[in-house]
């Protein structure tokens, strides 16, 4: 189980760039419009640098739903291979089945 503490902290970071994703995308759309002037283009590029560092998207981190673990995560399940491998034998994923030959 991952501290609470970092769990949190990926949650947070989920709110601020879904609070900051609008402005952030317009901020990007007038820095890479080159028929606007070299200098509105400057300002939005310093606007963008005064937004939390947070609020961006490449600062998340995926974890398991239910451990928290950061590593070794499944996207489509959202789970972390340990929990998808307890849950797998448990019978408690659709059609996975723990495989020995």
């Amino acid at each position: 189980m991952a501290k609470k503490s970092m769990v949190e902290r990926e949650k947070k970071r989920q709110r601020m760039v879904e609070q900051y994703a609008a402005k952030r995308a317009a901020l990007k759309a007038i820095i890479n419009d080159q028929s606007l002037p070299m200098e509105e283009r400057f300002k939005a590029n310093l606007k963008l640098a005064e937004l939390p560092r947070n609020s961006s998207a490449t600062r998340l981190h995926n974890r398991c739903e239910l451990t928290g673990r950061p590593k070794a995560y499944y996207r489509k399940l959202q789970l972390s291979r340990i929990m998808l491998r307890d849950l797998s034998s448990n019978g408690q994923v659709p059609g996975m089945v723990k495989s020995s030959w």
